[in-house]
């Protein structure tokens, strides 16, 4: 597995606002949001559930990590995907940066991906409280 996931049953914006509020208590925040329902319709004519990639950055961890290494923004932020299942029934999938981070041998980048892990791991343990 390559991340940290939860089904909530709420509907889907309740969802977003909740993923966002869980985010910012562990230090992240949203400099990305990706509506691919709206991509895939706009570019492709299809129609989709609600899907939004959410790029999720705690500014000193990822500074941290671009001091250890540069080219590191390479796999920053670290995405959030909230995705409708059925009416009030939304997947969050958050990545393990520990997973993203193992072909960096930095261990200055890994002990950051190790604390992102933990704070992203609260944040999807929160959500199914």
């Amino acid at each position: 597995m390559y991340g940290f996931h939860v089904t909530l049953n709420l509907s889907f914006d309740e969802a977003v606002e909740r993923v966002t509020a869980a985010l910012k208590r562990e230090g992240f925040g949203v400099l990305s949001d990706i509506d691919i329902r709206g991509a895939m319709k706009e570019k492709l004519g299809i129609d989709m559930p609600p899907y939004r990639i959410l790029g999720a950055c705690n500014p000193p961890l990822a500074h941290k990590a671009l001091q250890a290494d540069p080219d590191i923004g390479l796999l920053l932020p670290c995405n959030v995907v909230v995705r409708q299942e059925a009416e009030s029934r939304v997947t969050v999938a958050i990545i393990d940066p520990m997973v993203m981070m193992e072909m960096v041998k930095q261990p200055e980048v890994q002990h950051v991906a190790e604390d992102a892990a933990q704070r992203l791991r609260r944040v999807c343990e929160s959500l199914g409280q």
